[in-house]
């Protein structure tokens, strides 16, 4: 499969569905047919939304798409993206809030490349944005990315973060979802080593596959059941001559939408044939349920040959992040350094993909790290994408993980968010108690006033 032909035939199928679908589209919109009324024709048009919306959405980057927010002066607060750092594999962003002086949390995002852009990061961003300085590792599809940049392989990833990290100083705190997790322990470790000042304030884990051999899943078991060998044959393809990164080897993101959807495939098909029928009842809309998660889920993106391979490898098969073996530009960097970043681990009771025991392996290898310093979390009921988005994130570990970042804040005191909604609270229950209290003096000066009237 490793050839430009098998890549363009995957992109042409692609193409071909989605030229059906606007096909059908257009041909079932012929005002000419509404002489003929027919029912057909609505399902013909709704089968061909669906699925050129569907189909042209595989090769779209979607847009951020940050609402304002309204801050605590009541006023709208504007938000734009823009680029802090730029690189031949990824960018780092910043969200700037319009008109507002810098938050003292200033919180790195690292987002996986594992198939989806950051943008699946949004829910995650958007909450804690009104908190939080927020920047965020935004990965670029390498199949834009000519062959002449070179290769991106784990340690690479891990070097990109270690610029990002130096870059933007030591008061830093970083949130490594899922699969970034143990390249961001292994970036602050080797820092640690070449660079302290460098270090970041906390590092936060959320089901990340720190050490996948602690709790067995599908994911570890499929990388333990075939062979590099197999695996590069079965998996890596070269970019088409359509896109600038062409001949480069990746692991195409349509190939890995299939797997996505294959897990689940019943449960998908379902979804969409709802979705045909809504349109055809005139029941659907442009921003419903089934638009805002298919237009995220169905938008994939090449992953490089050598990132994919070395992930598998050296990650999910060799466990060297999870027996402190890892390397990096030929130095073994030891996690046991690791003695002034505050870590944390978070966990869901339901996660299929990173399950409960990978992450919070993090905090035993963490040996030269105080007690004090460490903390985990297990999120009961929460699947993968509970952790870190959705109401298990919002309601209950978005607010644990504040708390934990200004616990190790150098810029504020510890508790500091916890004292302000223990005053909030305080003060509630004071102003509450202030007007029953002036409510009852009016009602007996009423009563007064009546009984003075009377005599």
């Amino acid at each position: 499969m490793r050839y430009m032909a098998s890549y363009d035939m995957m992109e042409t199928i692609r193409n071909t569905n989605q030229w059906l679908g606007a096909s059908a589209l257009a041909m079932s919109s012929y005002p000419a047919l509404s002489f003929f009324p027919n029912p057909a024709f609505q399902w013909i048009s709704a089968w061909g939304e669906v699925t050129e919306r569907a189909f042209s959405r595989m090769v779209m980057k979607p847009d951020w798409n940050i609402p304002s927010f309204v801050a605590e002066n009541g006023q709208d607060r504007l938000v734009t993206e823009e680029i802090e750092l730029t690189g031949p594999f990824g960018d780092l962003l910043h969200f700037r809030v319009q008109n507002r002086t810098t938050k003292k949390r200033k919180v790195l995002l690292v987002a996986p490349m594992s198939g989806h852009y950051a943008t699946l990061l949004r829910s995650t961003v958007i909450s804690l944005l009104p908190d939080c300085e927020i920047y965020i590792t935004d990965w670029h599809n390498a199949r834009d990315i000519p062959v002449s940049a070179g290769k991106f392989d784990v340690e690479d990833y891990t070097m990109y973060l270690v610029d990002y990290l130096r870059h933007l100083g030591p008061d830093t705190h970083v949130i490594a979802v899922c699969q970034p997790a143990p390249l961001a322990l292994a970036a602050t470790a080797y820092l640690a080593e070449e660079d302290p000042k460098a270090q970041p304030s906390s590092l936060t884990l959320i089901g990340g596959p720190i050490d996948p051999s602690a709790a067995p899943t599908e994911v570890t078991d499929f990388g333990h059941s075939v062979t590099m060998g197999q695996l590069e044959h079965m998996m890596i393809q070269q970019v088409g001559f359509k896109y600038k990164g062409v001949g480069r080897k990746v692991y195409p993101g349509l190939l890995q939408l299939s797997s996505f959807i294959s897990m689940n495939s019943e449960t998908h098909a379902d979804a969409f044939k709802n979705q045909i029928s809504r349109v055809a009842k005139g029941e659907a809309h442009e921003h419903d349920k089934h638009n805002k998660f298919y237009d995220e889920y169905l938008s994939v993106m090449d992953m490089t040959a050598e990132f994919y391979l070395s992930t598998v490898e050296r990650i999910f098969q060799k466990h060297e992040v999870g027996t402190n073996d890892f390397v990096v530009n030929g130095k073994k960097v030891d996690i046991g350094k690791i003695t002034t970043v505050a870590v944390m681990t978070v966990e869901g009771t339901k996660d299929d993909i990173t399950a409960p025991g990978q992450c919070i392996a993090a905090l035993a290898l963490c040996s030269g790290l105080p007690d004090d310093k460490k903390a985990s979390h297990v999120e009961d009921g929460a699947g993968h994408y509970g952790i870190f988005a959705g109401k298990s994130w919002r309601n209950n570990i978005r607010p644990l993980v504040l708390d934990f970042i200004d616990d190790h804040e150098k810029a504020t005191p510890p508790g500091y968010r916890r004292k302000q909604a223990a005053d909030a609270k305080v003060t509630a229950v004071e102003n509450t108690a202030a007007k029953d209290t002036a409510a009852k003096d009016t009602a007996t000066q009423k009563t007064t006033t009546a009984k003075t009237t009377a005599a």
